[in-house]
This record gives structure tokens, sequence and C-alpha cells, in this order.
């Protein structure tokens, strides 16, 4: 029938032939199946934000889903670490230098914030960005340890301001 027709890769498709797979590919490396299934369900809800030309140009959706998942996992696991260093430095505190929910939770969002812009910078650019903001090391020294030159180092850091700058006024330079 005419109406029946569904292209191969409409997201209906993907979902129908292989969200069992991705849900036990994810369980085998996450190890809980209730985490398997939200990183499943945030893969596919990714996939409906796909242009349909790029849907229908793809040759191997199962790497296409791995991709979108492992991007997830490790978002999941930054988030993770975040908040656990959050909590190491908040038990370090005395108890009353905790700071309030409301800071507690503007604090989680920062660090999420710059998390996420970090994360979206490249990695020598963001490499440089943490020498020097939170190792405090010179432009030399970050040139020595990356392997580039001093100029290279100062245009990374000037990427990297750049990338601060779009994330606290949410707009570009």
């Amino acid at each position: 029938m005419k109406g029946d027709f569904s292209p191969p890769h409409s997201v209906e498709s993907l979902y129908i032939e292989h969200h069992h797979w991705l849900l036990q590919w994810l369980k085998g490396r996450t190890g809980c199946s209730h985490q398997a299934a939200d990183l499943a369900q945030d893969a596919f809800v990714r996939v409906l934000g796909i242009r349909r030309e790029q849907l229908d140009a793809l040759r191997e959706p199962r790497a296409f889903l791995t991709t979108i998942a492992r991007g997830l996992m490790i978002d999941l696991y930054r988030r993770r670490e975040l908040e656990r260093a959050r909590l190491a430095s908040l038990a370090a505190l005395p108890e009353d230098e905790h700071p309030s929910p409301e800071q507690h939770h503007q604090i989680l969002e920062t660090l999420m914030a710059i998390d996420e812009l970090l994360n979206g910078l490249p990695a020598r650019v963001r490499a440089a960005w943490l020498y020097s903001r939170l190792d405090g090391l010179k432009h030399a020294e970050i040139a020595d340890r990356l392997g580039v030159s001093v100029p290279r180092v100062r245009q990374y850091l000037a990427t990297a301001a750049r990338h601060c700058y779009q994330l606290r006024y949410g707009k570009p330079v």
C-alpha cells in the first residue's frame, strides 16, 4: 500500500530496529538496566533533533546510535565526577560555611555550565585553559607542555576566553 511506505532510516524505523540492541549495549557498559533505559531514551530524543536528510543518508545506524550513546555516557560520568568533587570540597568546609540550598544549586549549575563549555573546546584549547587557570602556568610553560609555540598558546587562551564570554553573556564575540 502506498501510505505504508516508511523510509529506511526514519526515527520510527531506527527505534523499532535498534532500540533493543542499543539498550543491551548500554546495559553492558553501565551495568544498570535503569540507567541504560534512560540513556537509550535520551539517545532517541537526540535522534529526533536530527535533520531528515541526515537520517536518510545513514549507512551505519548502529554506529550512529553508538556515537550518540557514548557522548551521553561521557556527559553522565562527567556530571557524576563534578558532583563527587563538589561533595568532597563541601565536606572539607566547616559546617557554618556550607552554602545554602539556593547557593548550592547555583554552584552546581555553574559547574555544569563550565564543564559543558570545556567539553565544547578542542583538546589543546581546553588543556591550555586548565593549565593557565587551574595550575597557574605561564604561557611559556604551557607551550612546553603542549609542544606548541607561545603565540599558539595565546590563540588557545583567546579561543577559550571567547567561549567563556559566550557562556556568561549568551552571545558570540
